[in-house]
């Protein structure tokens, strides 16, 4: 294996260890509807998940009290059933993303708003997100709860980075009731965007989301070309020559 991709696996593996720390919180806390945000993605987001920044502001108000709905109510066992939780989630991650982004728009990508060692000092490990007194920043949402407690690879193409090689922001708010069909066409969508992936049947230029998370999409035996040819429209040879695109940050907007 190269030594580069080894890097990378090892990197992931610590990164999920590393923000594994999440502690379980007491709530009595209902699962809310996400309606608010689902009205403000529908009008400020288009379907190829570029975001009108500008029109999010004109809508601040909004917007604010869907951040104060997700600070007061957080999921549990108790009351939440997984799929509420994980819908909550994804939502919680791109909110509070976009949340970064409005305090300080305009930019030109997220990770200007704080310089450092990639996932140890940056803009993700920020400790701004408090819900029902828990503080998170957007590491512990993405890498401590929901690739830990739900362990579906499908999470990836449903988080949004706010950066132009990232998988898009959905334009409507996850669902548990849909939850998911919703998974199930980000991961296809994400797949054969010619964007994010370049896909032949004895060549193809993946995301590198597939070799800095390649353990995640690696399940019941598959490697990460099975996992892809689940959702490819071309369906990819197992001696396929596998090769990772430039991951671009610069804003979706």
């Amino acid at each position: 294996m190269h030594i580069r991709t080894t890097f990378y696996i090892l990197f992931s593996i610590f990164l999920l260890n590393s923000c594994g720390t999440v502690e379980k919180v007491k709530s009595d806390a209902l699962p809310i509807a996400h309606d608010d945000w689902d009205i403000l993605l529908k009008k400020h987001v288009s379907e190829a998940g570029n975001v009108d920044y500008k029109g999010f502001l004109e809508d601040k108000a909004l917007f604010e009290d869907y951040i104060q709905k997700l600070s007061k109510h957080h999921p549990n066992d108790k009351n939440w059933p997984k799929a509420d939780q994980l819908a909550y989630w994804i939502n919680a991650y791109n909110a509070f993303t976009l949340k970064l982004i409005l305090d300080k728009y305009p930019v030109s990508s997220i990770k200007d708003l704080k310089s450092g060692i990639p996932f140890v000092n940056t803009v993700w490990d920020i400790k701004f997100i408090n819900i029902e007194n828990s503080i998170y920043d957007l590491n512990n949402i993405e890498h401590g709860i929901i690739r830990k407690q739900f362990k579906d690879p499908r999470i990836h193409f449903a988080v949004n980075c706010a950066s132009y090689s990232c998988p898009r922001l959905r334009a409507e708010a996850f669902t548990a009731s849909r939850l998911e069909e919703q998974l199930e066409d980000q991961a296809k969508y994400f797949v054969n965007n010619i964007r994010k992936n370049i896909i032949g049947e004895n060549e193809v230029n993946l995301s590198k989301l597939f070799l800095w998370y390649a353990g995640d999409f690696k399940q019941d035996g598959k490697d990460v070309v099975d996992f892809i040819n689940q959702y490819s429209n071309i369906n990819i040879s197992k001696n396929a020559n596998v090769k990772y695109l430039d991951y671009i940050w610069t804003l979706n907007e």
